[in-house]
């Protein structure tokens, strides 16, 4: 069941994501996204998503849930290919291919054994402490940074909080056990706010421009350090025995190089500039015009 709904969850989080991907794209991570009607209609489809993904958790450990969610990597990129007027390249298929199984491959060497889970308040203030770390290094180095490794460095930090989230969700509905006096804590008015925090960042990876790069990253850091929290603050198993190596190499491999594929993709924020946005028509004849009317336009990102 929790399977299930998580897979269900994954595909509407994936529309939803690639929706707002394309919005954040035209108008940059601003304000001004939230006078765009389809970023809306994103969020909402993104929100329903998650929502069913912590459904999911409520039932199922994070261990099992959260691998389900890396298939719908294959989904994600030509769903945005498509939302940007295009086909969706080999590349990027094969990219979005290889990094879901090889994520997919590590997470299926975690063994799946439900424990009720239990977080003290210094685990988890701790875990805020060190995800805060680890976003306001990823993003300050990508201040300095442009191109594919501007977005995944903020995919980094955006993945370590929305992790966090499916962490704080896992430990709230896991240990419920039909109480819902039990909601009545500050791990449940965390969730929120670690939820409007994830939204933010990953807008901002979003609008570099490389979809499939952040995306990507941000569905090989969610689960990943999922797991770890999972394993390390609530007691969840990890695989152990030396047979599980070799296949844990090989799928790390698939996945890295399905990253460095993504990576390689051009962004998809060039687009034609209309004559009133070229300044003065230079007099050197047609031809100069018409290059003028085509000068694409690409966002400093």
């Amino acid at each position: 069941m929790g399977i299930s709904i998580a897979l269900i969850g994954a595909l509407g989080y994936a529309l939803g994501a690639a929706i707002q991907q394309r919005e954040a794209v035209s108008a940059g991570a601003t304000l001004k996204l939230v006078r765009r009607p389809r970023w809306w209609i994103g969020g909402v489809i993104g929100f329903t998503g998650a929502s069913l993904h912590a459904l999911a958790l409520s039932i199922a450990p994070l261990v099992v849930v959260q691998p389900v969610s890396v298939a719908t990597l294959v989904f994600a990129v030509p769903l945005a290919a498509w939302l940007h007027g295009r086909r969706p390249h080999r590349a990027e298929i094969i990219g979005s291919v290889a990094v879901a199984a090889g994520l997919l491959g590590l997470m299926l060497l975690v063994p799946a054994h439900n424990v009720t889970p239990v977080l003290s308040n210094r685990a988890a203030i701790g875990l805020i402490a060190t995800v805060g770390a680890i976003v306001a290094v990823t993003f300050l180095i990508a201040r300095w940074l442009r191109g594919p490794f501007k977005a995944l460095l903020m995919a980094i930090g955006a993945g370590s909080v929305t992790a966090t989230v499916s962490t704080f969700v896992r430990v709230v509905g896991g240990g419920l056990g039909g109480d819902l006096t039990r909601l009545l804590t500050w791990f449940t008015l965390a969730i929120p706010v670690l939820l409007v925090c994830a939204v933010v960042l990953l807008q901002k990876s979003y609008a570099v421009g490389y979809f499939g790069i952040a995306y990507a990253g941000v569905q090989v850091v969610d689960p990943i350090t999922s797991v770890t929290a999972g394993a390390v603050l609530l007691g969840e198993s990890l695989p152990t025995g030396a047979e599980n190596v070799i296949p844990a190499l090989a799928a790390a491999t698939v996945l890295i190089a399905g990253t460095i594929t993504l990576g390689r993709m051009a962004p998809d924020h060039t687009q034609a500039v209309p004559e009133a946005a070229t300044g003065a028509i230079p007099e050197a004849g047609p031809g100069a015009v018409e290059a003028t009317r085509l000068r694409p336009v690409v966002r400093a990102d």
